[in-house]
């Protein structure tokens, strides 16, 4: 009767064993979920940014966004990539394009608002310069 037990118990820890092993939670927690859920806060606040604009600035952007388009595709002004011959889109061009005009994309604005916090935590003392 004990080997018989021991087999059963070998089983079961042996199967579970396998199973935890084939698929790991904080492999599906790191790998899919938070990047998932990043992605899902990112394209919200995207969405806010752009829905909180004055009919006039959406206005303003459509037309900066038409203008700055054209300027960073022509073939002047395309960024040479190994494996493509007529270059690619020049986005740094189109990024300084539209933050020149007033209609800075939602990258930028994050950015700015990012280096403002830093800034008043730097005056606060809660970040020590140069240190």
């Amino acid at each position: 009767m004990q080997i018989h037990r021991a087999k059963t118990k070998l089983l079961i820890v042996t199967s579970l064993t396998l199973a935890l092993n084939a698929c790991s939670i904080s492999d599906w927690y790191n790998g899919y979920y938070v990047d998932r859920s990043s992605m899902k806060h990112y394209l919200k606040d995207r969405h806010a940014y752009y829905e909180a604009e004055s009919p006039q600035m959406k206005a303003l952007r459509k037309q900066n966004d038409a203008y700055c388009t054209e300027l960073a595709s022509k073939p002047e002004n395309r960024e040479p990539r190994a494996g493509y011959p007529n270059g690619v889109f020049n986005s740094g061009m189109y990024t300084v394009c539209m933050n020149e005009r007033g209609t800075p994309t939602y990258n930028d604005y994050s950015s700015m608002q990012a280096e403002k916090r830093r800034a008043e935590r730097r005056a606060r003392g809660e970040i020590v310069p140069g240190g």
